[in-house]
């Protein structure tokens, strides 16, 4: 049964901060090879959710360069994903943090931008780690920011991504063996 909890932004924000300009040894380093940055951000949403989805082709994990999801280092894919995007086969309503485009008033800290070119093609994905009443700060790899300011990007258009939330799986299927068993634990399988 999926169930859904807060997503702690306080924590993915947490991540960001720590790895904005060093890289965490349990994932491969993109930049140079295509970028790192919705690598990191998807990084700092695992921080922010510990759920991950193993969907193969539509979800979003990783567990080794090989062996990974689209939606886990490419922008158009994350979004897919975090979004359900219509062109994607399946909906992203499993496990994993989910989220809608809000405009910018809407943002939130903890909650991602991503950015587009003059052609339209989306290139670079962001997390915001500070709202301040005159400036968003964000964290970002490929080009490593700390705290930087969103003013000082150059960019044709963005989106903001408004993360809503995560759904996670509980098997409930044991307590209710158990249960049924009076008390006698059901054996694990």
């Amino acid at each position: 049964m999926l169930v859904n909890k807060p997503y702690d932004r306080r924590r993915a924000v947490e991540y960001a901060r720590r790895w904005a300009l060093d890289r965490n040894p349990l994932f491969i380093d993109f930049t140079g090879i295509g970028g790192n940055c919705t690598n990191f951000v998807s990084q700092c949403l695992l921080a922010g959710s510990c759920v991950m989805n193993y969907t193969p082709n539509f979800g979003w994990y990783y567990v080794s360069p090989e062996d990974r999801a689209p939606a886990w280092s490419s922008v158009e894919y994350f979004y897919d994903f975090i979004t359900g995007a219509a062109r994607f086969a399946m909906q992203n309503g499993g496990e994993g943090p989910f989220g809608t485009v809000v405009e910018r008033a809407q943002a939130a800290v903890g909650d991602v931008i991503q950015y587009a070119n003059a052609e339209g093609d989306w290139y670079h994905t962001v997390i915001i780690s500070e709202i301040r009443p005159d400036e968003i700060l964000i964290c970002a790899q490929s080009d490593d920011a700390l705290d930087r300011p969103l003013s000082s990007y150059n960019f044709a258009d963005l989106r903001f991504l408004h993360i809503e939330g995560v759904r996670f799986e509980v098997n409930d299927e044991r307590c209710y063996q158990t249960l049924l068993a009076g008390g006698v634990e059901a054996p694990r399988e």
